[in-house]
């Protein structure tokens, strides 16, 4: 039952609707949440098997979902790679187990590697995610440009809120490195003009409404780092000011419970930030679910412990009678490699 409502959720049903209040009260309230980024329909998809022993209430795809970066103006190596990943033999076990799933996308399934507003495909990407996803076409989601989305789970007091960023679709260029493949600055490097934008005016002042919403834990799902330092990949820390402002918009709204998940990196980690916010700001990167390239560690003033490098998942488990919620990276067998748990009460501003 808690799977059929978290379903029609999840597909995009708003949550302002009478009939998706009442069902969300009247279910139990949501404990288990997993996630994932950067899934190869090409090769083998071996990690489901542990995903779907997990029995997660809920999964979320966080971006490069498949790999169809596009040569074609009518985008057909991206529906041809969505084609290939509905038959994919893991992927298409999760869907057809009733897993409630949802999603944002990423450079690969936007359709361009590091590619943001200046996509000449991302209007016909878009509903070829959308197609993909069976977002409803009477949706907010589908009615406006960008597939940033925001659902809530659970009754009053152990509700979820899952916020989905969409970091592509308005993106400002980034700033080249001028040394490339030097740490730090491997490919991009910080930009401090405050006229580029990571979300676009509509989707933060979007943003800035859903954070008042009532939630006990907030999940804020971004396909690319916001916490982390330290690399010259693909983060909010290449738009400074951005991420400053996120930062400040979180605190403005007074958003309690915020916890942050992405993808993207070819490796997993945890991370914390305690002077972000006015409690502890934590990041769960999970990545990648079938395509480890990553080597090397790299610096990480934020992160605790090493990151995790061999294909990887991700777990929220919450545990509402202790008030708990633990973050894990979980290996291709399900063991847990690297994990925090912190109470709800201490992810408030008192």
């Amino acid at each position: 039952m808690l799977a059929a409502a978290l379903l029609a959720l999840a597909c995009g049903a708003p949550t302002t609707e009478p009939a998706a209040e009442t069902a969300a009260a009247a279910e139990p309230a949501l404990e288990r949440i997993g996630l994932g980024s950067c899934l190869r329909q090409d090769l083998p998809q071996p990690i489901f098997d542990a995903i779907l022993d997990d029995d997660f209430e809920l999964f979320v795809f966080l971006g490069d979902n498949v790999y169809g970066d596009v040569e074609s103006e009518d985008l057909r190596e991206l529906r041809d790679a969505y084609a290939m990943q509905a038959e994919a033999e893991g992927f298409s076990r999760l869907r057809q187990a009733g897993v409630p799933l949802a999603a944002t996308w990423d450079d690969h399934d936007y359709g361009l590697n590091d590619a943001g507003a200046d996509f000449f495909g991302r209007e016909e990407a878009q509903r070829i995610f959308e197609d993909f996803w069976d977002v409803p076409p009477d949706s907010d989601r589908a009615s406006r440009p960008g597939v940033y989305d925001a659902v809530t789970y659970g009754p009053p007091g152990q509700r979820v809120q899952l916020i989905l960023l969409d970091t592509r679709y308005f993106r400002s260029p980034l700033r080249p490195t001028d040394e490339r493949g030097a740490p730090g600055k491997e490919r991009y490097m910080p930009d401090p003009d405050p006229d580029k934008t990571m979300l676009g005016e509509d989707q933060w002042a979007w943003l800035g409404q859903v954070l008042q919403e009532e939630a006990d834990l907030r999940i804020l799902a971004s396909s690319i780092q916001v916490i982390a330092d330290g690399h010259g990949y693909e983060a909010w820390r290449q738009l400074p000011a951005e991420r400053d402002r996120l930062y400040a918009l979180l605190r403005e709204t007074g958003a309690n419970g915020v916890i942050v998940i992405s993808g993207d990196r070819h490796r997993g980690g945890v991370y914390r930030h305690d002077d972000a916010l006015g409690y502890p700001l934590l990041e769960l990167t999970a990545s990648s679910l079938n395509s480890a390239f990553s080597s090397g560690e790299e610096a990480g003033p934020y992160r605790l412990g090493p990151t995790y490098r061999p294909e990887n998942y991700g777990a929220l488990s919450i545990d509402w009678s202790s008030r708990s919620v633990t973050l894990e990276v979980r290996g291709i067998d399900g063991e847990a490699v690297l994990g925090e748990t912190l109470n709800l009460d201490d992810l408030r501003v008192e």
